[in-house]
């Protein structure tokens, strides 16, 4: 059947869009890697760019664990016993031994009750948010939020949704107030990490305010936070934001923040999916009821093995010393970028965005750094807000003090090229 009308208007849809400048374009093919060696980490080789190797700083990977020799071979370990994949959703026949392992290791490293395994992060937001969503439900969101919390928010048509200005707690606390005429339950949601910009959530002052206001909510006020870009790469011993905020580590009887905490084994723990810690019962409930969890595969055994000697790494002396050098390196870096003048935004995560707020700009920044042998990504509306445009690099455990030279020479060669000289940068 003919569809050349449909078909126009899509190809119209697209060069709108490319117009606008929010074309993500053709994907990047990644063909090889090239071991760390002589003082660099590993270098990337691209189709199409030949034997030109290329310093990745837009990872999620964010301790490297996908390369780690212990994580790939339990993985290879588990395929080799269990096969490559699972057969089934959960509750016909696709639970194996690797999954509930690694589910009780999440739930022990996160201090709950019990965990529950999605195939992403993504559709772990998708999967819980609407199924604890009921329509006497309020749900209050920071105007930041990822889009996977969007989303969520409109598959599941609560009775209000309120949006609260990024991390202004006076306003999270009047949209609780205001809802609490009219709802019987409410439902903060929030990232943790905010991935565009490297910023947090504070969640010890966010779990405060819901403390504040939960009796004005007969049934209760939850705490939703999807730290997928905090966990593995922020606090002291990598759980997070949660940890940032507080030490929850350290100190056994604080108080957690989050009802409900999601996580990724996707991001620092390099392997594939999405996670759920929260109490015994909310896991329960969620097992029988989520679409998302109930009607979708899970990871494959092996990937479930592979994230669970991750999350052994972390938790030891090994995965402490990545942290020190993640956060060594990120410093390193947000150094040379105020030192040479440029606009970033300071906070200890590795996402390190330097700030060029023109979209024209952005993308042209980032053409010079692919062709210095540096692979970032740039953001730009509608991804950002209009004039919040940036270059958001992602900062490594596998990265090296001359890698971080690397990417800063290649952005002060583009100051030097549009000045001539190295002192302050013009991007106009």
């Amino acid at each position: 059947m003919p569809h050349d009308r449909l078909e126009q208007l899509l190809v119209t849809a697209l060069d709108e869009k490319q117009d606008a400048g929010g074309l993500k374009g053709a994907e990047k093919i990644i063909r090889g890697i090239i071991p760390p060696q002589g003082g660099k980490g590993p270098r990337f080789l691209l189709e199409g760019h030949d034997d030109k190797l290329f310093l990745r700083m837009n990872s999620n990977s964010y301790l490297g664990m996908s390369f780690v020799d212990e994580v790939i071979k339990a993985g290879e370990k588990a395929v080799r016993e269990f096969g490559t994949g699972p057969g089934a959703v959960r509750f016909i026949s696709g639970t194996w031994a690797p999954h509930i392992a690694l589910e009780k290791r999440l739930a022990d490293f996160h201090r709950r009750e019990a965990a529950m395994i999605f195939s992403s992060a993504y559709a772990t937001m998708m999967g819980i948010l609407p199924t604890l969503i009921s329509d006497q439900t309020a749900v209050i969101s920071d105007a930041l939020n990822h889009s996977c919390i969007i989303n969520a928010m409109a598959l599941a048509r609560p009775a209000e949704k309120r949006v609260y200005r990024h991390l202004d707690l006076d306003d999270l606390a009047a949209q609780l107030e205001a809802a609490s005429a009219k709802c019987r339950r409410a439902i903060i949601v929030t990232d943790g990490i905010f991935s565009m910009r490297g910023d947090h959530a504070p969640l010890d002052a966010i779990r405060r305010i819901a403390e504040e206001f939960d009796g004005s909510f007969s049934e209760n006020i939850l705490l939703v936070v999807d730290d997928s870009h905090g966990v593995g790469a922020f606090g002291t011993t990598g759980r997070g934001t949660e940890e940032y905020c507080g030490d929850v580590a350290a100190v056994p009887d604080v108080g957690l923040p989050a009802d409900l905490l999601i996580g990724t084994l996707g991001k620092a723990f390099g392997v594939n999916g999405g996670y759920l810690v929260a109490s015994g019962a909310i896991i329960r409930y969620l097992r029988e009821s989520s679409p998302f969890y109930i009607y979708s595969n899970p990871i494959t055994p092996g990937e479930a093995a592979a994230a669970l000697k991750a999350v052994d790494i972390l938790d030891s002396p090994r995965g402490t010393e990545m942290l020190s050098h993640l956060r060594a390196m990120t410093a390193r870096f947000e150094q040379g970028l105020l030192d040479m003048g440029f606009e970033t935004i300071i906070g200890g995560h590795p996402v390190v965005p330097l700030m060029i707020r023109d979209t024209a700009r952005t993308s042209a920044l980032v053409v010079h750094l692919l062709e210095c042998g540096v692979l970032a990504t740039g953001l730009n509306y509608p991804v950002v807000p209009k004039g919040d445009e940036e270059i958001r690099f992602q900062i490594s455990a596998d990265h090296t003090c001359g890698d971080i030279d690397q990417a800063l020479d290649a952005l002060r060669r583009q100051c030097q090229k549009k000045t001539g000289k190295s002192e302050k940068p013009d991007m106009n």
